[in-house]
């Protein structure tokens, strides 16, 4: 009996030495991410000023607005006007250069609070993450609390799918009622969206739109292939992801433009469902097949190192095995990528909405600087400068009522900018450069923007960020 006592204690005696290790490494990482902290009074005594002297893109009409003056105030647009006679507040200079509403990224996974400073480094003032797990709760709360300087985070629950699609990052339902309570708790706890996965049956995909139209939360759908393509075109959905589920879907895996016309007509019909093609990350697909080395590349040093030893690693193996095997793949992948414009293009004519999602933190897709590569896509398959950057500003503030207060220059929206030095209407590229981002009215500058970019390369966080998703599965299986 002493022995099993004492083996117990020793037991008690390691799990606790367990817990403290645990918690020091997380505190270690949070410390090293100190430098997104705000500071006590700091948000309050930054967010108020006139900018002058600048050409406005409102984004609520293809126009310029010249030069103009944006009186912000706590963060909010107060004024748009020529000149005004507000005084006693900080006046910035535009220098002459062009400011429009900060981009919208509205499919990434996050995994550590680095990943903010990137995206904030590329004129994304706001994401959209699409794997929710407690700890994005954490930054959630965090964000909308002014304690840290980050875009503004909005992110689903965990991923639901149905009773086949078994894996350790997604939430397997097995019946009706399971899936109503897991859209009850989701909603409870402050996740914002649900995301629905594959292999949703019908009778769970029905309980789960059911119960989301009770508990007043939207759903973001990555197609299930266990339903008709058009049975995401639900009111409750409020947006599609992934051009490519549409060729492996409703299309059989072939480029046939016959039965992509039916696609078309589907999506012609409804008026309610913004999509989301995600190009970049299919097209790194092929990036990966043409690159033996791009896991050594320069832009690798910004994923985040638990991804890039896992993921990114077992994709890269994944595919260059296929290459050895069939030397065809290459070809096969770069036409699929080639088709998936062709689809946006042919959307894009009957009227779709786009917003604009990267898919960044999985595989090589980069935080923040993928949504540069994603727009140029949009550009390549026929979308003018105007309309493509819809698709990452008024476009996908309109996709969730919560996200109406952005996307656009205009009185009383947060005062979420970038600040560049050219047009990007004549030149998208300008946006890979802002001079000056604004979140929530506060002001950002070069240097800044600059040293986020620093702090996220090469991180060390690799067991902080397994800890983090252990977590989520001890809480969410």
């Amino acid at each position: 009996m002493k022995l099993l006592k004492r083996i117990f204690k020793i037991i008690f005696i390691l799990i606790g030495i367990l817990l403290i290790t645990i918690l020091i490494i997380l505190g270690v990482d949070i410390q090293k991410t100190s430098y997104l902290k705000v500071e006590k009074n700091e948000f309050a005594n930054n967010n108020s000023y006139l900018i002058k002297n600048i050409n406005i893109i409102p984004m609520t009409q293809d126009t310029i607005l010249t030069n103009k003056m944006i009186y912000v105030k706590e963060g909010i647009i107060q004024s748009i006007e020529n000149s005004t006679k507000v005084q006693g507040i900080e006046i910035i200079d535009g220098g002459n250069g062009y400011v429009m509403p900060g981009l919208i990224d509205m499919h990434v996974h996050i995994w550590d609070r680095y990943e903010l400073g990137l995206y904030l480094s590329n004129g994304v003032t706001a994401v959209r993450n699409l794997w929710g797990m407690p700890m994005h709760l954490r930054i959630k709360e965090a964000v909308n609390n002014d304690e840290i300087i980050s875009p503004i985070f909005f992110t689903t629950g965990p991923k639901l799918t149905g009773p086949e699609f078994i894996g350790d990052d997604n939430l397997q339902l097995t019946s009706p009622n399971e899936a109503k309570e897991k859209v009850i708790s989701y909603k409870e706890r402050g996740y914002d969206f649900i995301k629905t996965f594959y292999g949703m049956t019908e009778d769970i995909f029905d309980a789960v739109i059911e119960q989301a139209i009770i508990s007043d939360i939207d759903i973001v759908a990555h197609p299930s292939q266990k339903v008709p393509y058009s049975y995401h075109f639900n009111p409750q959905i409020k947006s599609i992801e992934h051009a490519e589920d549409i060729i492996q879907q409703p299309l059989n895996y072939k480029l046939d433009t016959l039965k992509l016309k039916e696609v078309i007509n589907d999506f012609s019909k409804s008026k309610h469902s913004s999509f989301s093609p995600t190009l970049t990350v299919y097209n790194n697909i092929y990036q990966m097949l043409i690159d033996d080395k791009i896991l050594m590349s320069e832009q690798l040093q910004f994923m985040n190192p638990l991804i890039k030893k896992v993921d990114s690693k077992a994709q890269f193996e994944r595919w260059y095995t296929a290459k050895l095997k069939d030397s065809s793949t290459v070809k096969t992948i770069k036409n699929q990528h080639d088709f998936h414009l062709k689809i946006i293009k042919k959307l894009h004519e009957a009227g779709t909405t786009f917003i604009c999602g990267t898919d960044a933190g999985i595989g090589i897709t980069i935080p923040g600087f993928s949504i540069h590569q994603e727009l140029a896509f949009y550009k390549e398959a026929g979308l003018s400068n105007y309309e493509v950057l819809k698709t990452a500003t008024v476009n996908a503030s309109k996709t969730h009522s919560i996200m109406n207060n952005m996307g656009t220059i205009e009185v009383g929206k947060i005062a979420n900018l970038i600040l560049m030095d050219n047009n990007p209407l004549l030149d998208l590229s300008t946006l890979q450069n802002p001079s000056t981002v604004f979140i929530k009215g506060r002001k950002l500058n070069k240097e800044t923007l600059d040293y986020f970019e620093k702090k996220a390369m090469n991180r060390k966080n690799l067991i902080a960020s397994a800890v983090r998703y252990l977590e989520n599965l001890i809480i969410e299986k």
